[in-house]
């Protein structure tokens, strides 16, 4: 039976969704699970309990947003009932919200899965509550450096969260070294994905490396090739550790009229995919499925159908041109952005929004982690920097002799190059800017409405 508290937690957060709502403060799914909290704390462990099947969170600097939406739209495609944390409110209190807001009148949950998205450093204080069966790890490497600082810090972290929870099943890149050493460290049982083919180009590969040393004896790894950062196929010439042989594994990845098809476990995949990194995605998410026994009967119709944009990789038809939205917030994300603009050679506007607010992260000086020299040759006409840190974007590009404008008013830049640039239009925005460009680009769409 439910008790008291957990009941007049789970009332007290819906009627706080519900206030937030009316008075147009914002989409209510993470103050209901601070207010949950704050009434019953230990809210997330009952609510865990009522999920019928199993619980599997994503975490991981890149990719956990993709990755999580395929866990859930493979196990719905089955006809499971799922709770997903959809908007990738990922911290304690946004999780807790998507549980409690799930329930009926009585406060129960009707769920045979949870796909849970989690925040690295919030991993510490959720998975014990949630105690998942399985937690995948799609990569490591720096993210905010005002919340994460450098990624040792994450790398323990995680270390620590997963040890909390010894029963987990570990799904793990083991083409990350950072991740595939966490596995090893945990203890934990754990399965391997990775991608033996090269298929990542010069521009997405880049200098970036969070590590290329030996996790057991601290001597320099060697590398057949890298995929991106430090994920590739290495082995140390010292002490022998090397890149297993994956669990499962993606093969023939071909790029053709701008999306991705692979083969895996027998399937041959035509995917939306754009990016090859959601090559990646699409296997993980394929990996955990198969490991936790559901899920994967139907993938291949359900993959082929996916949209993989997730609000983060959008196109409009404004003005008779084509504007592309794509969300870049850290400097392996930004670099694969860069290689998808570089494979359009045709004339193109680029506009790039920089902010720093709490949810991008004040630092902003992973900008310079970013090898945006590949833009002086994008065939661009126009690149326009945005946002508040526009001139800190300008600065960067200047360094590399990238001539670029500036503007405070992106719906106006927009709406110019609509109408008088290349009708080919990349828009490249970082977290808090996502949201409010998607909503503003769906309104020019339509014609301008609300203005």
């Amino acid at each position: 039976m439910m008790r008291l508290r957990s009941k007049l937690a789970i009332r007290a957060a819906k009627l706080t969704s519900i206030l937030i709502k009316k008075m147009k403060r914002g989409s209510g799914v993470t103050l209901p699970g601070y207010v949950a909290r704050r009434i019953d704390p230990n809210i997330l462990t009952a609510m865990a309990e009522q999920v019928r099947g199993k619980i599997i969170v994503t975490m991981g600097t890149n990719g956990k947003t993709t990755t999580n939406a395929i866990l859930c739209r493979a196990l719905e495609s089955e006809g499971h009932k799922v709770i997903i944390n959809r908007t990738g409110a990922n911290m304690l209190n946004g999780i807790i919200s998507a549980f409690v807001l799930a329930t009926d009148r009585k406060g129960r949950l009707d769920a045979d899965f949870a796909c849970i998205e989690v925040d690295e450093i919030s991993s510490v204080g959720v998975l014990p509550k949630l105690k998942p069966d399985c937690a995948l790890l799609t990569n490591i490497s720096r993210d905010q450096l005002d919340r994460f600082g450098e990624v040792d810090i994450t790398y323990n972290k995680l270390l620590t969260a997963v040890k909390s929870v010894p029963d987990t099943t570990l799904i793990i890149n083991c083409d990350d070294i950072l991740s595939y050493s966490l596995a090893e460290e945990s203890g934990n049982k754990f399965v391997t994905c990775g991608i033996s083919e090269q298929i990542f180009d010069d521009i997405s590969r880049s200098e970036i490396r969070e590590s290329i040393f030996c996790r057991k004896c601290g001597k320099k790894l060697e590398y057949d090739f890298f995929h991106y950062g430090q994920l590739g196929i290495y082995h140390c010439p010292n002490c022998g550790w090397e890149r297993p042989e994956p669990d499962y594994t993606a093969q023939n990845i071909e790029l053709k009229d701008e999306v991705y098809s692979f083969d895996f476990d027998g399937m041959h995949i035509d995917s939306t995919a754009r990016t090859p990194y959601n090559v990646y995605n699409t296997l993980s998410a394929y990996t955990a499925l198969k490991t936790m026994g559901a899920g994967y009967a139907g993938f291949k119709d359900m993959i082929e159908a996916f949209d993989y944009g997730n609000n983060r990789e959008s196109i409009f038809n404004i003005d008779g041109a084509r504007v592309q939205l794509h969300l870049a917030k850290n400097p392996i994300g930004f670099q694969q952005k860069i290689s998808l603009v570089l494979k359009d050679e045709k004339p193109k506007d680029i506009i790039i929004q920089i902010n720093d607010t709490a949810q991008d992260g004040r630092d902003i000086s992973w900008l310079w982690d970013v090898d945006f020299q590949y833009l002086a040759d994008s065939n661009a006409g126009r690149i326009i920097t945005a946002g508040t840190r526009r001139y800190d974007m300008g600065l960067r590009l200047k360094y590399e002799d990238i001539p670029c404008e500036t503007t405070t008013d992106l719906r106006e830049a927009v709406e110019d190059c609509a109408k008088n640039g290349t009708k080919n239009l990349y828009v490249i925005v970082n977290y808090s800017g996502l949201y409010r460009t998607n909503h503003m680009l769906a309104e020019l769409e339509k014609g301008g409405v609300d203005k």
